[in-house]
C-alpha cells in the first residue's frame, strides 16, 4: 500500500475528476496514465463516482482515490469500490481516525493553523490546502508553512494551468490538484491528453 507522500510525489498534478457519465472512466484513466498523470481523484459528487472508481482501479498504472469524502459511510463505499486513497474537504477527528484505521492513504483538507495542528495531533503531516485561492492563496500557504516545517501540501481549489507553476515552486507544495485537466463537458481524449501531458511536465520545487 502506498503512503500519501508517495502518492503526492507520483506526479505534479492530481486531476480532480467530477464525472457525470458522459465519458468512459476506464478510457479516461488510460489516457491520463499514458500522459503521465497516474494519480486520479474521483470526487463523490455525482452518482457515477463509485462506478468510475471501480472501472479506473482496474487500469494498469492508475492510482485511484476518492475525493469529497465527508463521512464513514462514504469511506466504506470508496474502499469497497477499490479506492487506494481518500481526500476530504476538511479535517475532523472522527473521519480521520476511521481512515487511518482503514489503512488507506489519507489527504484531509486544511485552511488554517488550527486545522494543521489538529492533524498533527492525529499523526498527519500531509494535507490538502483547500480551498486554496479562497483561503488566501499562495501568501497564506507560505505563512502556514513557516511554523510547520515538516508539513507538505496539495493545494486544490482555484488551481489552474496558469497558476500551478507558482504553487509548485514553493518547497512546501508536493503537488497540486485541479479540474482543468478534464474540463466539464469535454470528452475529447486528444484534448484531455494534451492538457495532461502539459501538466505532467510541470515540476515541483
Amino acid at each position: 500500500m502506498r503512503t500519501i507522500d508517495e502518492i503526492m510525489s507520483a506526479a505534479p498534478v492530481i486531476p480532480v475528476l467530477i464525472l457525470d457519465g458522459s465519458i468512459d472512466p476506464a478510457a479516461l484513466a488510460e489516457t491520463l496514465v499514458a500522459s503521465g498523470l497516474p494519480v486520479l481523484e474521483v470526487t463523490l459528487r455525482t452518482p457515477h463516482a463509485l462506478d468510475a472508481i471501480r472501472a479506473m482501479a482496474k487500469v494498469p498504472g492508475a492510482i485511484v482515490g476518492a475525493g469529497t469524502v465527508v463521512n464513514r459511510d462514504q469511506l466504506g463505499q470508496a474502499q469497497d469500490a477499490g479506492a487506494t486513497f481518500v481526500v476530504a474537504p476538511g479535517l475532523t477527528e472522527g473521519l480521520s481516525r476511521a481512515v487511518l484505521d482503514s489503512g488507506l492513504a489519507y489527504l484531509p483538507g486544511v485552511s488554517n493553523a488550527g486545522d494543521i495542528m489538529r492533524g498533527i495531533e492525529l499523526g498527519l503531516d500531509r494535507f490538502k490546502f483547500f480551498p486554496a485561492i479562497a483561503s488566501g492563496g499562495l501568501p497564506t500557504l507560505k505563512s502556514l508553512s513557516e511554523p510547520f516545517a515538516s508539513v507538505r501540501f496539495c493545494p486544490t481549489g482555484g488551481i489552474t494551468a496558469e497558476n500551478a507553476p507558482d504553487w509548485l515552486a514553493h518547497p512546501a507544495v508536493r503537488c497540486v490538484g485541479g479540474t482543468w485537466i478534464v474540463p466539464k463537458g469535454d470528452t475529447d481524449p486528444s484534448q484531455i491528453g494534451q492538457l495532461a501531458r502539459a501538466a505532467a511536465a510541470l515540476r515541483p520545487a
